[in-house]
């Protein structure tokens, strides 16, 4: 069911392979994506109407949501429910507002004063799948943080179910984070709309969230087009990888390893731990909490795309993980907290052995949209700077001319830039 191997016996190249994800293909669907990008960015609301008419078989007299529907929706949620989001709420919130910044004032020399200031980007997108998978959760770790940035549009789209309606759960979640522009749209054509606007649904500067293949390769185009919009990051599937020492539950990381490996057969879920036996040992209660899964097919389908492996310490471990870079690291090991300066790649991490996953994908206050595929190397996970740029300024007195003048002159002459010298000259020869 899952390939085993001794990190010991793994060369360069053996490890770079099993590092390296299963590629993405778009080849069967950009033909289909391009036509709706097309005729979207071309006609707006009557292609919306086209597309989703084809793919999501409804038929909408008014793409938005409307107070009522929204309402009513979040009447019909249990209030047990409702409590347990709203909580998971105010820990999302309290967390992302930790990360709002300060300005500070730089003085670089005498009469140079320099200084940033951050603006939070005026209009983004959020994009949450619906359909038999719905992902509320979704809504508070995207709309939570770009609340925070106080992003001055915030617009929300999710495909329709056959009756024309977006799940209640999702309409609850938005109406909780405080959001009231949601529309009824799904697939390529959501993103387009987004990134596009139409008669119906503004245009977006940023566009967040995750999808399926037709989404995904609607934000990569949209995001190379002078005329669409931006995207939080580059997506693949989901993945975690647990480091697992001998003193770690059994039942625990196996059920870690499930709860990874439900979300899609593409997904992978890998265990390093320090030995055969303790590896043999998670594995036989793999198998036993696999067979009482629901989404059995999908786990197993996901499992044979995973792999064990047996490291001689767990420092040779982290050093693998590193290489990986993995979307989500949980490190089950006695006194975790000592490697956390090992950690260099890793889009989030969960410390000890009652740091699940899940915990983090829902409620603890960290985001779960983070970089998958190898890309937490460079990404990081969305986070209020996702919403935010900064501007930088300068102001420089007639001393500060003097001082900075000539440094600056003399640069420019060494680029050949005249212009640029004399518009430093002017000011401080005088």
């Amino acid at each position: 069911m899952i390939k085993k191997y001794y990190l010991k016996n793994l060369n360069q190249d053996s490890l770079k392979k099993l590092c390296h994800r299963k590629a993405i293909s778009f080849k069967a669907v950009l033909p289909i994506v391009k036509d709706v990008l097309e005729k979207v960015k071309k006609s707006g609301d009557p292609s919306i109407s086209d597309f989703s008419q084809k793919f999501d078989k409804t038929s909408l007299k008014s793409f938005k949501a409307s107070k009522k529907e929204i309402d009513d929706a979040s009447n019909r949620i249990p209030q047990q429910v409702q409590k347990a989001f709203q909580k998971a709420a105010e820990n999302i919130e309290k967390f992302h507002k930790s990360q709002l910044t300060q300005t500070k004032s730089i003085k670089t020399m005498e009469g140079v004063n320099c200084f940033s200031q951050t603006r939070a980007i005026e209009k983004v997108g959020l994009y949450i799948p619906g359909g038999t998978a719905p992902l509320p959760s979704t809504v508070l770790m995207l709309a939570i943080p770009a609340k925070i940035a106080e992003c001055r549009e915030i617009v929300l789209v999710s495909p329709p179910n056959q009756q024309g309606g977006i799940d209640d759960i999702i309409l609850f979640s938005a109406k909780l984070c405080g959001i009231n522009q949601i529309f009824k749209i799904g697939g390529a054509q959501a993103i387009a709309a987004l990134a596009y606007g139409t008669q119906t649904v503004p245009k977006v500067y940023k566009i967040f969230g995750p999808g399926n293949q037709y989404v995904t390769a609607a934000k990569m185009l949209v995001s190379t087009d002078p005329e669409g919009s931006a995207i939080d990051m580059p997506a693949g599937p989901t993945e975690v990888l647990v480091i697992a020492d001998d003193l770690a539950k059994n039942e625990f990381v196996a059920s870690d390893l499930l709860s990874q490996a439900e979300h899609g057969d593409d997904s992978q879920a890998i265990l390093i731990t320090t030995s055969q036996k303790k590896a043999d040992e998670i594995l036989n209660q793999l198998k036993t909490q696999l067979s009482a899964l629901p989404r059995k097919k999908i786990a197993q389908k996901a499992l044979e795309n995973s792999f064990v492996i047996i490291a001689s310490s767990i420092d040779k471990a982290i050093e693998f993980s590193n290489q990986y870079a993995p979307e989500h690291l949980i490190l089950n090991v006695k006194k975790p907290q000592k490697y956390i300066p090992k950690i260099i790649n890793a889009g989030s991490v969960f410390l000890g052995q009652y740091s699940c996953e899940a915990a983090g994908d829902y409620a603890s206050g960290t985001n779960h949209a983070l970089p998958t595929y190898g890309y937490a190397k460079v990404y990081e996970g969305v986070n209020v700077k996702s919403f935010q740029k900064q501007i930088t300024f300068q102001q420089i007195t007639k001393k500060g001319a003097q001082n900075l003048g000539p440094i600056v002159a003399k640069m420019a002459q060494q680029e050949g830039l005249e212009g640029h010298k004399q518009a430093m000259e002017l000011r401080y020869k005088k």
